[in-house]
């Protein structure tokens, strides 16, 4: 949510953008210069204030709100709290993991027997936790980074293994483009991260294949899931065997 702060810091840019000197705000508004200035300072000014602002600015209110929003960190991760609150609805994971996943309210609802008012109620969850806004007719905007990952430790990826993991790796793979391949090596410690950089890029493409392929008809168009790992490992199997 917006404060109060956070809409002065992007008025002064406004301010600055549009070439108006502090006295020509002042006269616009007849207020002492001194005032303006020190408003702006203190960060701290009613709301009806900066509305008459942005009027001078002639600048939208909501527009304004949307700018803020617009220099807003993006989320990187949750809280372990707010994990757990995730977790502890799976109908409110279901809607997480599609929201990452930019569906629509009616993809939603056609697909899993959600009612229209269940997802509503869940974006307006995902929204107060800040992972994305909620928008007019129930459309939303994400607010997380590219990097943006469950906690490696915490109750999303938790309840993946206990409840997930046996159930992907159960599968045959060996439907359409699909497959699994498990390959083991001693490699230069200094070269190992160059091939997690490289998994990472293969991710991002398939993000950024999954934005494209948005406007396909969904008839065109299957569920694929990625699942990359990399890390020192050996069976517990074979370790007990180790010298």
């Amino acid at each position: 949510m917006s404060t109060t702060a956070d809409l002065i810091t992007v008025l002064k840019k406004e301010l600055k953008a549009a070439h108006m000197t502090y006295a020509d705000l002042a006269q616009a508004l007849d207020m002492a210069e001194s005032s303006i200035k020190r408003m702006l300072a203190k960060g701290d000014m009613p709301l009806s204030r900066i509305d008459a602002i942005c009027r001078a600015l002639k600048l939208d209110f909501a527009e304004l709100a949307q700018r803020v929003a617009d220099t807003q960190p993006l989320l990187t991760e949750l809280t372990a709290e707010q994990e757990r609150a995730v977790v502890a609805d799976e109908k409110l994971l279901l809607v997480a993991i599609n929201v990452l996943s930019q569906w629509t309210l009616d993809q939603m609802t056609t697909s899993y027997r959600l009612s229209e008012a269940e997802v509503v109620k869940y974006l307006a969850q995902l929204d107060r936790v800040g992972i994305i806004e909620l928008k007019p007719l129930n459309r939303y905007r994400l607010k997380v980074a590219k990097t943006f990952r469950w906690r490696p430790h915490g109750p999303v990826m938790q309840y993946f293994r206990e409840h997930i993991v046996l159930d992907y790796f159960g599968g045959g793979f060996d439907g359409p483009a699909e497959g699994l391949v498990l390959v083991h090596g001693n490699v230069s410690r200094a070269l190992a991260p160059s091939f997690m950089e490289r998994l990472q890029r293969v991710a991002q493409d398939f993000a950024q294949q999954h934005q494209m392929d948005q406007k396909l008809k969904a008839s065109e168009r299957e569920g694929y899931t990625l699942v990359m790992a990399m890390r020192g490992w050996e069976p517990e199997a074979f370790l007990r065997l180790r010298r």
